[in-house]
């Protein structure tokens, strides 16, 4: 029964964080309070223009939620003044109508308005359909305004989540996902390897670079989180963290598929019942790969830990993993040399294979990542500088 309801209440906190459950809760009482306050403010029988905005401009963090708002005004606004100006000098008509769309999207493109350019038309199109002109441009205006700004003003009272949960748990997913495959190209080296099977792992590997994709779209919704959020007084570094580990996992998920495809143009190779490697080979180069693959999960970690206690256990698994990893390459060197002194042919795939777990070890270094940390750090106050520095010109400017 206990484990029942620990299950039960994982699944509502996992529930509970969906960024889908938060935008459609967050997205339907900001809806429902825009068109409360448009009902009151508007002289249109049914301002269902505010609820509209408002659904559309509430996002998962107060970032996405402002440059959505800004968008969106603009958009309604572009388009009330394109048809005002068609009014000035023509009615509605087939003609005038297509004139209106042909350069309510034109001027769409211009105005920087990304995905309501459409926007542009639309209401440019019910603003010139209507006989009271000027009530209708303002009420469309107004209840914009009315759901654009109950929306953010919703999100700044009550502040989404910071989304870096969420990002880094997908981080440690992929870590673990590369792992899992590492320690499935090791089990392949005790005995004869098919070359589907092979191939089989190749493709798999290749099946990462999906996984990259989404990690990278959580951290980006976990970067604007922390943007404009009144919970974070600075979430410079966590980004940064985050941003450069995600950069090292890439890294590494990419030479992981140049060691399958390594694994695969070796079985190619063989013929019969003959292994990949000698037993002594195979047995250093597992455990090689299996401390590589603790490396890489530890690492993971490590970027992902928010407190400090719990990342320098994080940072010593990763140096221990690290140094074994280093121990079981010396040994696979050497063995791997003798090899190639008995397959000269091969010394190509084997000279790749070592310099390829070289470039996984080199990336997760701790020197390696704390240098790499550095020069994003340096990076981004340089430009953060230069944009108070540019501000700060503005202001005297206008102070004369």
């Amino acid at each position: 029964m206990s484990e029942m309801r620990a299950t039960l209440s994982a699944n509502v906190r996992r529930y509970l964080r969906d960024p889908v459950v938060h935008l459609t809760v967050r997205a339907t009482l900001a809806s429902t309070l825009a068109y409360a306050v448009a009902v009151q403010l508007s002289t249109e029988p049914a301002p269902l223009t505010a609820p509209l905005t408002a659904l559309l401009v509430v996002q998962v963090t107060v970032y996405s939620t402002l440059t959505t708002s800004i968008r969106r005004v603009n958009s309604v606004v572009v388009g009330v003044l394109i048809a005002i100006g068609f009014s000035a000098v023509m009615g509605l008509s087939w003609w005038s109508l297509g004139l209106i769309i042909l350069a309510s999207l034109t001027v769409g493109q211009f105005v920087r308005v990304d995905e309501f350019v459409n926007e542009v038309a639309i209401s440019a199109m019910l603003v010139l359909g209507v006989t009271r002109l000027a009530n209708q441009a303002w009420d469309r205006v107004l209840e914009t305004l009315i759901g654009a700004g109950v929306g953010l003003l919703f999100n700044l009272l009550f502040a989404p989540p910071v989304w870096l949960d969420t990002a880094g748990e997908s981080i440690e997913d992929l870590a673990r996902r590369a792992r899992h495959l590492l320690l499935r190209l090791a089990e392949q080296l005790h005995g004869p390897t098919e070359v589907e099977l092979a191939a089989a792992r190749l493709h798999e590997a290749r099946g990462l670079d999906q996984a990259i994709a989404e990690v990278d779209a959580a951290l980006r919704q976990a970067e604007d989180s922390l943007r404009f959020n009144p919970r974070i007084s600075e979430g410079m570094l966590s980004r940064l963290v985050l941003r450069t580990g995600l950069d090292t996992l890439e890294i590494c998920v990419v030479v992981i598929r140049v060691l399958a495809r390594s694994f695969t143009d070796l079985a190619k190779r063989r013929t019969g019942d003959e292994r990949l490697f000698p037993p002594d080979v195979a047995l250093a180069l597992e455990e090689l790969l299996a401390h590589v693959g603790g490396a890489l999960v530890s690492f993971s970690v490590l970027v992902t830990t928010q407190v400090s206690r719990n990342a320098e256990a994080a940072e010593e698994r990763l140096a221990g993993e690290l140094s074994a990893a280093l121990a079981s390459r010396e040994n696979l060197a050497r063995l791997l040399l003798d090899q190639v002194r008995q397959e000269p042919d091969a010394w190509q795939l084997h000279g790749s294979l070592l310099a390829e777990l070289d470039r996984i070890l080199d990336e997760l270094d701790l020197e390696h990542r704390s240098r790499r940390l550095m020069e994003e750090l340096d990076r981004a106050t340089v430009a953060r500088n230069e944009r108070f520095t540019v501000l700060y010109r503005l202001r005297r400017l206008v102070r004369g």
